[in-house]
C-alpha cells in the first residue's frame, strides 16, 4: 500500500470514528483539533509503534465520547494524522515538515524512540509548534534549550537506576558491601540506550560498583552470545540489559538458550517484546524497568485509576497495556489539559500552559521543568514471578518481595 494510501485510510478511520462521536454531542461540539503524528508502522520499532498509536487511539475516542475538550466557550473534537516514520529519523523528521507546512497542524505527538525524536525535535523548534511525547527518554534530548518540546515519561539515565539500587540492597541484606557488587552492560549503540548506559555507569560509581563488561552492539541487535559468553566467564552479580524490544527479546532467548547463569537480570523494554508471553519460564526472575503500573495509585477523571485504564485498554484492544500505550496516552491528555487551561487553541498560549503543567494523570504525576522534561514520576522495577510482572522496586512501592539470587539454570 502506498504511503498516501496508509494515510487517507489512516485519516478516514480518524474522521469515522469522530463522526460517529460527533453524532451524539453534536449540539456541543463546533470544531475539531487536529493533532499530528509521525509514528513507526513499519520498521525495527513497529511494536512500539503499534502501542504508540493504540495509546493515542484510546485517548482520542475517549474524549471525543466524553464530549470533546471546552476551550474557553468551544468544545471541539480530536482526530490525528498519522503518518509512517518507517523507523527513520530522516523520514520522521520529513513528515513532521509535511504535517506542519501541508497538513497545517500546529500540535504534535512524539514517534517512538529517542531517536527519532531527537530527528523530529529540531522541526517542531524551528516552527514554534509544541510537541508533547511519551516515548523520547534520552536526557539529551533536554539539554538543547528547546522551548515546544514536553515529556511525559521519565528520562532514560532513571531506566535501570532502581536495578542498580536492588543490587546494593541485596548485598547489603547478605551482609556484603555493596561495592563488591560487579555489573556486566549490554547495550544498544542508540541514543535511548547509551544514555541508560551512563545512567548505569553513574549509579554504579555512586555505590563504589565495578562495571566488568559494558559492551555496545550495533543498531538493530540480531546477536549478544559473545557477551554472554563474557559474562559466563566473569560471573558478575548483575547483568543490565537495554536494546529495546528486539534486545529484551534476544536476552531472554540467548540466556535461556546458553544457560549463561547469573544472579540478578534487568532489562528495558520486557512488556513491549512480551517476554512472558513469548518465552514462559524462561523469562522468570528477570527484573523489567517501567515506565508505570496498572497497580499504582494515580488517577484523573478521563480513565480513573490505572488499573480501569488498563482493563478498557485490554478490552478495545485485546491485550495488557505496555507502559508505551500508557504514556502515549498521557501524552495526549497533557495536550487536553493544556487547551483547557490555555482558553485557547492558539499555539503560543498552549505552549506556554503546557510548560505550567502540574497535575496527576492515572500515569502519573506531570510537572515539566524548564528543558521540557517530567521531574514528578519516578521509574518502577518488575520482576517476572510466576508469569506475572509483580512490582519489587523502589521498595517503599513494592506489591511484591524480590526473588532472589536467580536460580541456576540447572535447578529451573
Amino acid at each position: 500500500m502506498s504511503l498516501r494510501m496508509t494515510k487517507s485510510l489512516l485519516i478516514l478511520c480518524t474522521f469515522t470514528l469522530a463522526w460517529s462521536v460527533f453524532a451524539t454531542i453534536s449540539v456541543y461540539a463546533a470544531d475539531t483539533i487536529t493533532l499530528g503524528a509521525a509514528v513507526s508502522f513499519t520498521g525495527k520499532y513497529s511494536t512500539n509503534g503499534k502501542h504508540t498509536k493504540n495509546g493515542y487511539d484510546l485517548a482520542v475516542k475517549r474524549i471525543n465520547e466524553n464530549g470533546g475538550v471546552k476551550v474557553g466557550d468551544n468544545t471541539y473534537l480530536l482526530q490525528i494524522i498519522y503518518y509512517d516514520d518507517e523507523s527513520t529519523p530522516a523520514r520522521g523528521a520529513q513528515l513532521i515538515e509535511r504535517l506542519i507546512n501541508q497538513d497545517k497542524v500546529n500540535f504534535i505527538l512524539g514517534p517512538y524512540s529517542s531517536g527519532l525524536t531527537k530527528a523530529i525535535a529540531p522541526v517542531t523548534e524551528k516552527y514554534k509548534v509544541p510537541m508533547v511525547e511519551g516515548n523520547g527518554a534520552s536526557r539529551a534530548l533536554f539539554t538543547q534549550g528547546y522551548r515546544y518540546l514536553f515529556a511525559v515519561l521519565s528520562t532514560s539515565e532513571q531506566y535501570l537506576q532502581s536495578a542498580v539500587d536492588l543490587a546494593a540492597e541485596q548485598a547489603r541484606a547478605m551482609g556484603k558491601d555493596p561495592a563488591d557488587v560487579r555489573i556486566a552492560g549490554v547495550f544498544e549503540n542508540d541514543p535511548f540506550s547509551q544514555d541508560v548506559r551512563a545512567g548505569v555507569l553513574d549509579d554504579a560509581k555512586r555505590h563504589g560498583m565495578k562495571m566488568v563488561i559494558d559492551d555496545k552492539l550495533p543498531p538493530e541487535i540480531n546477536d549478544m552470545s559473545t557477551s554472554l559468553t563474557k559474562v559466563r566467564a566473569l560471573k558478575p552479580n548483575l547483568l543490565v540489559v537495554s536494546g529495546h524490544a528486539k534486545g529484551a527479546a534476544l536476552a531472554i532467548r540467548q540466556v535461556s538458550e546458553m544457560k549463561v547463569d547469573v544472579p540478578m537480570l534487568a532489562l528495558t523494554h520486557c512488556d513491549s517484546a512480551q517476554v512472558i508471553e513469548k518465552f514462559g519460564k524462561a523469562a522468570e526472575y528477570a527484573l523489567c524497568a517501567s515506565q508505570w503500573d496498572r497497580h499504582l495509585n494515580y488517577r484523573d477523571e478521563w480513565f480513573g485509576t490505572a488499573e480501569e485504564y488498563a482493563q478498557l485498554f485490554e478490552s478495545e484492544y485485546d491485550y495488557a497495556p505496555p507502559y508505551q500505550a500508557a504514556e502515549s496516552t498521557a501524552t495526549v491528555l497533557t495536550f487536553v489539559d493544556a487547551f483547557q487551561r490555555a482558553g485557547s487553541i492558539d499555539k503560543e498560549q498552549v505552549r506556554d500552559a503546557l510548560a505550567a503543567t502540574n497535575r496527576q494523570t492515572f500515569y502519573g504525576n506531570i510537572d515539566f521543568d524548564d528543558s521540557g522534561k517530567n521531574i514528578a514520576k519516578p521509574m518502577v522495577l518488575y520482576q517476572v514471578q510466576d508469569g506475572n510482572y509483580n512490582v519489587v522496586a523502589p521498595t517503599q512501592w513494592a506489591s511484591s518481595k524480590l526473588r532472589h539470587p536467580t536460580p541456576p539454570w540447572s535447578e529451573r
